[in-house]
């Protein structure tokens, strides 16, 4: 695969974006094996703009990894910086899944309006319900006026205190 060539400007926007990002994948002593080669492709394919931590190796050594890893993976070397390889490559597409056609009607948006509509029902009477028993409550240990002596209610009723 031939690698994809990058203008300055679009190399420094790719290093911008790349500045926070973590290394995906890290390369050690076995090399470029198939199953890192398969990562790296799975990660590309999901985030387009990848880390890429070498470890033990030369500098010489990581150079022509990073060229053969972009030209293996059809990928743009964005920067190599110390032992991290910054790589980019846009997502290729895929044969979008067949949507199943909606049924007439659309019932499950009708489905799904029912049953919202039963779920703030419920909600509805559970808060009556808890309202009731709070009231009947108040009603049993304060028969004169349904309140606590205290409550706020009757602190605003009482005379201002002078300050």
């Amino acid at each position: 695969m031939p690698t994809i060539e990058l203008t300055p400007a679009e190399r420094r926007d790719l290093r911008a974006r790349a500045h926070s990002l973590r290394p995906v994948v890290t390369i050690a002593d076995n090399g470029l094996s198939a199953g890192v080669i398969a990562e790296l492709r799975r990660s590309l394919q999901a985030h387009e703009l990848i880390k890429v931590r070498v470890q033990g190796a030369e500098r010489a050594q990581r150079e022509s990894l990073f060229v053969t890893l972009c030209e293996t993976l059809g990928a743009a070397p964005v920067q190599h910086i110390g032992n991290i390889l910054i790589i980019w490559r846009p997502r290729e597409d895929e044969a979008p899944a067949p949507k199943p056609a909606p049924a007439p009607g659309n019932p499950a948006t009708a489905k799904s309006a029912a049953a919202f509509a039963a779920a703030a029902r419920r909600a509805a009477l559970a808060r009556a319900t808890t309202s009731q028993k709070r009231n009947e409550t108040r009603r049993e240990r304060f028969p004169a006026t349904g309140q606590a002596p205290y409550s706020r209610a009757a602190r605003s009723r009482a005379a201002p205190r002078g300050r």
